[in-house]
């Protein structure tokens, strides 16, 4: 439900400006349950588009998903990123949304990509940053419960700020004319939308998620992350503010 909210939200901030043409061949490495595919199938109707996730469930999930939009251009495979059975230069255009924060070997899956597409062919990758987080009013419990969120993830080897790196990361598996461009998400009470969508469905859900597993690994007291999240949710009225960052790449093989 919160990925399904996200994608919902931020579907023109991160995805209007990604369509390719008829015919064209795409990869989407990592659909998970079909939040982004979504978006991804419907501003490409003529595209061919192929999506492929490491959990068979996550595909089961968003095969039922797509079809239930009424999107036909999509078809499924359970795969690994690292070790994908395609021919290379199968594909013209390779799609990446939120799971380069999830690997230990970013750049080794982003050059594995790689030998998928065509020359000429493109990638797009898009990342949040966690530490691109502020808001009004500020709290330091509410910074300290998301950096739990951060030290969660890099334990199990993912990294919740690598949207900054896009740039580095995919200059160093070779891309060439690489664009990052970031996409800031500013919520006050006049857009209760994102109020709703965004800090309270998405954000702070993500936070209330990772709550015993915080006070489990004693990262934090129960109560501070218990003031933390309440804080969080003090930014969703009527004088609050809250901003975040999400980057978005797209690069080229030559």
């Amino acid at each position: 439900m919160r990925l399904q909210d996200q994608a919902s939200t931020l579907e023109d901030l991160l995805h209007a400006d990604t369509a390719y043409p008829k015919n064209s061949k795409i990869l989407e490495a990592g659909c998970g349950v079909g939040a982004q595919t979504i978006s991804l199938a419907k501003n490409s109707p003529e595209a061919h588009i192929t999506s492929i996730d490491i959990s068979e469930a996550s595909v089961a999930e968003a095969r039922k998903r797509v079809e239930s939009e009424g999107c036909s251009n999509v078809c499924f495979q359970q795969g690994d990123i690292y070790n994908l059975s395609f021919e290379a230069n199968s594909f013209d255009h390779v799609f990446v949304c939120f799971v380069l924060e999830h690997l230990s070997k970013p750049i080794e899956a982003l050059t594995v990509l790689k030998k998928y597409i065509k020359p000429g062919g493109t990638i797009t990758v898009i990342e949040g940053d966690h530490g691109s987080t502020y808001f009004y009013p500020d709290s330091l419990h509410a910074h300290r419960a998301i950096q739990c969120q951060v030290d969660l993830q890099e334990q199990s080897g993912g990294n919740a700020n690598i949207g900054r790196e896009l740039f580095p990361l995919l200059s160093s598996a070779s891309f060439d004319f690489i664009q990052v461009s970031p996409r800031m998400v500013y919520v006050d009470a006049s857009r209760p939308g994102l109020v709703e969508g965004f800090i309270k469905n998405t954000f702070t859900s993500m936070i209330e998620g990772i709550r015993e597993a915080a006070i489990d690994a004693k990262m934090i007291e129960p109560a501070e992350i218990d003031r933390g999240i309440k804080d969080l949710y003090r930014t969703t009225e009527n004088d609050g503010v809250f901003c975040y960052t999400f980057f978005k790449a797209v690069a080229e093989k030559r």
